[in-house]
């Protein structure tokens, strides 16, 4: 335990759903002091993936975000279901799902968390080699996407002309991206 975190003494939840929980927790600091409310999101943990076809593309895809309210261009992924026994299982089911490609290689690149001051949850990046598909996409009834593939080129021009606003994939690509040689950081 490190000296400075905080201790929770009560959590109260306020709402609960399969998508999001509130809660408001009742927290002690180091020197005494109590923080009453301090409020936190509850979200399962989320996957997303860089994904490279056989041929060196990678997969993008489009869709409609309510909360953004706009058509984004993002990477594939998702929220990881109770069943899922890892991480990888989950990147695995989603890449199936969303694009129909199944891939050779998938390797972790870590975790990252979209708000660590109110969000209890991580996202697990993955860079995934060796796509081919290997059936129709198999969406979620209110999903509708568009996989598309582009060269690394591409994709790099979508991320300098601010392209791509998910700050979770744009973090996953500059990772993959590094990994593969094709950035330096």
């Amino acid at each position: 335990m490190d000296p400075m975190d905080w201790k929770t003494l009560e959590s109260t939840y306020l709402f609960k759903d399969e998508w999001l929980t509130a809660r408001r927790d009742k927290c002690q600091k180091p020197d005494g002091k109590i923080v009453d409310p301090y409020y936190v999101l509850e979200y399962r943990d989320w996957v997303n993936a860089v994904a490279f076809t056989k041929e060196g593309k990678i997969l993008i895809i489009r869709q409609f975000r309510q909360a953004y309210g706009q058509t984004i261009t993002e990477l594939p992924g998702g929220t990881m279901d109770p069943e899922d026994a890892s991480p990888t299982v989950a990147m695995q089911r989603e890449l199936l799902e969303e694009t129909g490609f199944s891939f050779e290689h998938i390797a972790y690149l870590g975790n990252v968390s979209a708000n660590a001051s109110t969000n209890n949850n991580v996202t697990h990046m993955f860079l995934a080699t060796g796509g081919v598909k290997v059936q129709e996409q198999d969406l979620d009834d209110n999903e509708e996407i568009a996989v598309m593939e582009l060269s690394v080129d591409e994709v790099k021009q979508l991320l300098r002309d601010h392209k791509i606003v998910q700050a979770l994939h744009v973090t996953n690509l500059l990772y993959a991206l590094e990994r593969t040689g094709h950035i330096k950081m």
